[in-house]
This record gives C-alpha cells, sequence and structure tokens, in this order.
C-alpha cells in the first residue's frame, strides 16, 4: 500500500522504496506521465502530480507523513537522496 495524506483540496504521497538508493519506478512513471486518475472514496478522481521543490513545503508534508507513519524517518536515514514528496492536485478534465 502507499500512504497518502491529504493537504487542502490536494494530496500528496512520498516516494521512499524503503529508504533505497534510487526513487521508486511509480515516481518515474508520474515524472513522465503527471496526469493520473485517483481511486478515493470509490470515485476517479482525476489529479496532477507535481515533485515538491520547495524545501519548507517537502518537511511540512514529509513530517505530517511521518506522523501518520514514523518509519519515513528511518527510510531518510538509510538513504543519501531528499526523498520526494509529490503533490496531487486538482485538474479539471480527466
Amino acid at each position: 500500500p502507499l500512504f497518502y495524506g491529504q493537504t487542502g483540496k490536494s494530496y500528496f504521497v512520498i516516494a521512499s522504496k524503503g529508504g533505497d538508493p534510487r526513487n521508486p519506478g511509480w515516481f518515474h512513471n508520474l515524472i513522465a506521465e503527471p496526469d493520473v486518475s485517483v481511486l478515493l472514496d470509490g470515485k476517479q478522481t482525476p489529479l496532477r502530480a507535481e515533485v515538491v521543490t520547495e524545501e519548507a513545503l517537502c518537511k511540512r508534508l514529509f513530517d505530517k507523513a511521518a506522523a501518520t507513519y514514523s518509519g519515513y524517518t528511518g527510510y531518510q536515514d538509510r538513504t543519501e537522496r531528499q526523498i520526494p514528496v509529490i503533490r496531487l492536485v486538482p485538474r479539471n478534465s480527466p
């Protein structure tokens, strides 16, 4: 399962891959095709994936995820890469 959190009208996911030195495959898929459809509460929701680049926002969202699942902190400690945070923002068309 993939953790997701909510921030305002957007959602976010953490590309941790358990602290592996490489990003997960799905991260590269989102970079190649950022328009996604996600099943939320039984409803298909069209979203657009954006890698969070603003450092303070990235830290805030990562910390929010780590408050739900403490393993993320250990994953970050295990790797030299900065684990990406991806925001999923609403889009108008499917």
